[in-house]
């Protein structure tokens, strides 16, 4: 449930068939647990290893800095928070004493054990997909996890979205169960990727926007969406990317993170990266081969944008190594966008100025080259100059310091016009100052939460 507002009064209309739905649909089944510790094949417990890997299970359902599988990650959403939900063996707190049958009704219909909707945040919508033999490998992985006694927070929904009999209703109105239906005209890679990025993998529930009623609008798949509190963007023919994805690149991206002319992963992307970075290569592949075709064929206008973005960021980088100030458009007497040029000057374009143009050219990205400069919001470059792009748990990988100390909102406001507007070359963004408020809130409202901790 990843959309805006709703007027409570049409969810409260439909009370009624919700109430039935719910009743029609959710009858609870037994405890399942056996006597003892049950035992899996461990081919079967790879794959399902495999399949969790690829559907990000361990990012929702792990506490920040807490045990995998159990539970307690805070996930924003419109209308309230849910938490991630403890999916270890435990028979308490956890799925412990959950049948196979449950675990495989929960996946393939939004219902737990005891007959309850799941809210559509858990993307069962996408994990109807997946034919039994996925679902059982991924019930025996996670049922040979260690058994956590933790209990994840309750959720903290505004009314009328905390009444649960009312998600009888979406699913009613958005909700189709399916099986995966290959196209016999493509190829079996394809095919596998297809099924990996509409299914477990779930690419759709942050990159496809929603409704009003948080559903996924279907006839605009991966058309651009949001993603705790990001921006999810567009991965077909609307990519804002200022160079074209290819199936290498994007290879390159899922599995290690970095790739000549792309930025590194930021935000939510960080955690699927990093699943993906050893998830098995070739369904990696395939991934990327389906998303790739999903942008169409180039057109000279895209392949002359990449061009243009290259050749500019080629000569700024020039500029900058024989210590010239690189070519800017006129910035209209507007002050902000020139305070902003000073400020990039001070703190960006000792990396970023001669950045990286190539895989062997440096680390940090020429911005010229940078996607979220033209995305349709500015929310993304807003977070990555307040919070920095910092590896997970201290691990190697691109970083970058975040700002949020050293530079003023106004500061923050300046340099992402100028950026916008001199280094993209784009329209203006609406209302830069209020997302940098939002950002600059959630920073420090992180900063709170880590020293409680």
């Amino acid at each position: 449930m990843k959309a805006g507002q709703v007027i409570p009064g049409t969810l409260l209309a439909l009370a009624p068939v919700a109430a039935f739905i719910a009743y029609a649909a959710s009858s609870a089944l037994p405890p399942g647990a056996p006597a003892s510790t049950p035992v899996f094949d461990a081919a079967l417990v790879a794959k399902g290893a495999a399949l969790a890997k690829i559907a990000n299970c361990a990012t929702c359902h792990t506490a920040e800095g807490g045990i995998p599988y159990a539970g307690g990650r805070a996930l924003a959403t419109p209308f309230g928070t849910i938490y991630g939900t403890n999916i270890t063996p435990d028979p308490r707190h956890g799925i412990g004493e959950w049948p196979e049958a449950a675990f495989i009704r929960a996946m393939r219909e939004g219902i737990d054990k005891d007959g309850r909707h799941l809210y559509p945040v858990f993307p069962y919508d996408h994990y109807t997909l997946m034919p039994d033999e996925d679902l059982r490998a991924l019930y025996a992985f996670i049922m040979t996890r260690d058994p956590v006694a933790a209990e994840a927070p309750a959720n903290d929904l505004r009314f009328p979205f905390n009444i649960r009999s009312l998600i009888g209703a979406w699913k009613a109105l958005y909700f189709r169960p399916a099986a995966f239906a290959p196209d016999p005209a493509q190829s079996a890679q394809w095919n596998r990727g297809a099924y990996l990025v509409q299914g477990p993998a779930h690419c759709g529930s942050c990159h496809t926007p929603r409704n009003l009623l948080g559903a996924e609008k279907t006839k605009q798949h991966v058309a651009g969406g949001e993603a705790e509190g990001w921006h999810a963007p567009a991965l077909d023919a609307g990519s804002p990317s200022p160079v074209p994805w290819t199936a290498e690149t994007l290879y390159q991206y899922l599995r290690h993170g970095y790739v000549e002319q792309h930025a590194v992963p930021a935000g939510p992307m960080v955690e699927v990266v990093r699943n993906l970075s050893t998830a098995p290569e070739e369904d990696v592949r395939a991934i990327s081969v389906y998303i790739a075709s999903l942008g169409g064929e180039e057109t000279a206008e895209r392949r002359q944008h990449a061009e243009r973005s290259v050749a500019r960021a080629r000569n700024d980088a020039a500029a900058q190594a024989a210590g010239a100030p690189a070519a800017t458009a006129a910035d209209g007497g507007d002050p902000v966008v020139r305070a902003g040029r000073g400020v990039y000057a001070d703190a960006c374009a000792s990396c970023h100025g001669s950045g990286r143009l190539s895989a062997s050219a440096g680390t940090a990205l020429h911005l010229a080259l940078g996607s979220a400069l033209y995305f349709p919001t500015p929310r993304n470059l807003i977070h990555i100059i307040v919070d920095g792009i910092v590896p997970p748990d201290g691990e190697p990988g691109p970083w970058m310091p975040g700002y949020a100390g050293a530079l003023t909102d106004d500061q923050v406001v300046g340099l992402v016009r100028f950026l916008r507007s001199e280094v993209a070359k784009a329209p203006p963004w609406r209302d830069v100052e209020g997302e940098v408020r939002k950002a600059r809130r959630e920073s420090e409202r992180k900063l709170a939460v880590a020293e409680a901790k």
